[in-house]
């Protein structure tokens, strides 16, 4: 059991990203395609264990003081430091070679996430806004992953939105993290003691109003169905419900615990997820070309 929390599985629940591509290219029927993605989950989920463990042997001794993290098994004493580092070195090299032989494009991709996540744990963590910014750049490789694994094109819209919304979750892992160490963040973790609740309540408020105006440009003028802009209030619920999380609940430290647990929360993401499909796959005439602004209507909006 031990060793299966060692790999974090319910933070798999981010490699999700990666079909993010191929359910707006509306091509998640298209079995080979649905197949390559799966092999890119798959293949992610094993690299991201594998860098999870390497964060955890590196912060060893900074997670036994932490109020939460000194449970986790190599903290805890549960699992040796040189057996965690053996599986940890196994799941990197079975995520990079596994992600050569689907593509070599998703095979560059992995190689970058596992490089910058590594670099992150070594380093870019304890640099104020980097750190927060790297988190970001670990979902964005996530549906570049997609793409890479499937050929499919995005768009950068897309990825604008997946940007936004990734700092907005980081920051409010940040702010959770000053909340629960109080005076005792910069012991744990130099990088900190440079934020303020107040600094981290500006950058949150500028995520948040980022990822809703990107979102919504998204469902204007992204070559998707135009039809997507009824599925903002869902969206705009998910952000709002959050923040309350953050702020009312003192929550927010453990993003897939969040959604797993408020169900307000959950069933706002799974009604957008079901919206999205039938806007995609039931309200797309078959042959039609996809519903896209036209210029006039881009410089009315502008």
């Amino acid at each position: 059991m031990d060793y299966l929390r060692l790999l974090r599985p319910k933070q798999w629940i981010k490699n999700l990203f990666v079909f993010a591509v191929l359910i707006f290219a509306r091509d998640l029927f298209q079995l080979p395609l649905l197949g390559l993605t799966a092999a890119a989950f798959v293949l992610f989920c094993l690299s991201s264990s594998g860098v999870y463990i390497i964060n955890d042997i590196l912060d060893v001794e900074h997670d036994r003081i932490h109020p939460v993290k000194r449970h986790r098994p190599i903290a805890s004493g549960r699992v040796p430091v040189d057996t965690a580092a053996g599986l940890s070195l196994a799941l990197l090299a079975a995520g990079l070679i596994g992600s050569f032989l689907v593509t070599r494009p998703l095979g560059f991709v992995t190689f970058a996430y596992i490089l910058l996540m590594v670099f992150y744990s070594l380093y870019l963590k304890q640099q104020v806004i980097l750190d927060v910014f790297t988190i970001a750049a670990g979902f964005v490789l996530r549906v570049v992953a997609g793409a890479a694994a499937t050929g499919v094109y995005f768009s950068p819209w897309l990825l604008l939105c997946t940007i936004f919304l990734s700092l907005f979750i980081a920051l409010g892992k940040r702010r959770h993290e000053l909340y629960l160490l109080s005076g005792n963040a910069a012991g744990h973790r130099s990088a900190l003691s440079s934020y303020s609740f107040a600094f981290i309540d500006q950058m949150v408020g500028i995520a948040t109003s980022a990822t809703i105006i990107s979102y919504s440009l998204y469902t204007f003028l992204a070559p998707t169905n135009r039809n997507l802009i009824y599925t903002i209030p869902f969206v705009l619920y998910g952000l709002f419900r959050y923040l309350f999380v953050i702020y009312q609940q003192q929550s927010g430290g453990a993003p897939e615990d969040v959604l797993l647990r408020d169900r307000p929360l959950l069933a706002a993401v799974l009604l957008w997820i079901i919206a999205c499909a039938v806007i995609l796959y039931l309200g797309a005439v078959p042959g039609q070309p996809v519903l896209a602004l036209s210029a006039h209507e881009i410089f009315c909006l502008v």
